[in-house]
């Protein structure tokens, strides 16, 4: 019998969790049901669902093209293929499909240029200008693999009875329940002011955006509802979530998107969560 792949993230996404993954599995409490309002290119989710551990989940974020992905895979897997099949990696093929506003395209279409610019732009990077336009260049790559058909199978089968929804972080506070689990993971506090990155929607996400983050998680906390957050060793952040007994513990993370390739390498980020996770590093 063939191998059954399991799901994978299907875009490279800016701050992505895939190497971070063992210790965010090493972290995730028992729980119910599974939320993550900051998806991005769903590292965790993934990692859970490989686990076998989500039963439930609600998945959103704030980009309505990301959302629109995550929804075609889920419901329009057998459409999106054949159409992601037929694009080239070639320049001005590139060039005028970015150029294109995915406003007027159907959703499966969309997803497919999503999926292609993401495969095919320089560093596999997800940015817009301030006028929420992808402006990310050409990338020389020699082959990427724009269609990656089995493991599109496996992702519209891990999201068949998830609900997706394009939200903000704060629509959580109504959702989550005691016994279900959230996972933040928003654009990173800037550790410095020429460190900037969080282009990943128009208007990025500044220090009142993290200070309204925090106000979510003791909402949840009040709730008994268990919460881990990631985030960037900013002082902000330490402050912000130094109190009611919250752990911040600092992991190590490689970090390859910097104007400077003298800062690239290994930073120190922090982990921080509601509940006590000392059983699960012993």
């Amino acid at each position: 019998m063939p191998k059954i792949v399991p799901p994978r993230p299907f875009l490279k996404w800016a701050g992505g969790k895939t190497q971070l993954c063992n210790e965010l599995l090493n972290r995730t409490p028992d729980f119910g049901r599974y939320l993550e309002p900051f998806v991005g290119g769903g590292a965790l989710f993934f990692a859970l669902v490989r686990a076998g551990k989500i039963k439930r989940a609600y998945l959103s974020d704030l980009n309505t093209e990301l959302i629109d992905t995550y929804l075609a895979i889920r419901d329009s897997v057998d459409e999106l293929i054949p159409e992601l099949s037929i694009y080239e990696h070639k320049k001005d093929f590139f060039y005028d499909l970015r150029a294109l506003d995915p406003d007027d395209m159907t959703q499966v279409k969309r997803a497919a240029r999503m999926i292609y610019l993401n495969k095919t732009c320089y560093n596999g990077l997800y940015r817009v200008n301030q006028q929420g336009k992808f402006n990310v260049p050409f990338g020389s790559y020699k082959s990427p693999l724009i269609c990656d058909r089995e493991n599109l199978l496996r992702v519209a089968e891990a999201l068949q009875n998830i609900e997706i929804e394009c939200a903000s972080f704060e629509a959580v506070v109504k959702k989550a329940r005691k016994n279900d689990f959230v996972y933040f993971d928003p654009p990173y506090e800037p550790l410095s002011k020429t460190a900037n990155f969080t282009s990943y929607q128009p208007g990025g996400f500044n220090q009142e955006a993290q200070t309204q983050l925090q106000q979510v998680c003791e909402k949840l906390h009040s709730r008994q509802v268990k919460f881990m957050l990631s985030n960037s060793a900013a002082g902000l952040i330490r402050e912000l979530y130094n109190g009611n007994g919250y752990q911040i513990d600092e992991v190590k993370a490689n970090r390859a998107i910097n104007s400077n390739p003298k800062r690239r390498g290994k930073l120190t980020e922090l982990i921080v969560t509601n509940y006590p996770i000392a059983s699960k590093n012993s």
